[in-house]
């Protein structure tokens, strides 16, 4: 499985990666990997100031629907226009075009308490 080293990881299976204080958040390759052929991303928080661990949204599978928790707190900026008719992105490119949103982050330094790569590997072996 692929763990990019520039990313901070989620115990909810999350990836963060921030530049300035934007935070570009989708979901792990494990998380893919895990949930199956993801058919429906549902993401309704634009705008939305939110709090860290809050649900931002969901993700459905052909068998399950899983929630999406921020993994900082502050305010969704962006969601990924694709996914409404593409949501296999996530699947396919879970760290690229998968991407589910863009947040301008409240406090840039909770990103930096978020597990690295390589505690987020040890998490999941």
């Amino acid at each position: 499985m692929n763990f990019p080293e520039n990313l901070r990881y989620t115990k909810d299976h999350e990836w963060v990666l921030l530049e300035g204080d934007i935070a570009t958040i989708g979901i792990t390759d494990f998380a893919q990997r895990e949930l199956g052929d993801i058919v429906y991303v549902d993401i309704e928080t634009r705008g939305k100031t939110l709090a860290a661990e809050t649900v931002f949204g969901t993700v459905e599978a052909v068998k399950t629907v899983s929630d999406l928790f921020l993994p900082v707190a502050g305010t969704v900026t962006e969601i990924n226009p694709i996914l409404e008719s593409e949501p296999e992105k996530v699947n396919n490119d879970p760290y690229g075009d998968g991407w589910m949103i863009k947040m301008k982050v409240d406090n840039p330094d909770d990103v930096s308490r978020l597990m690295d790569n390589e505690a987020y590997q040890k998490m999941v072996a």
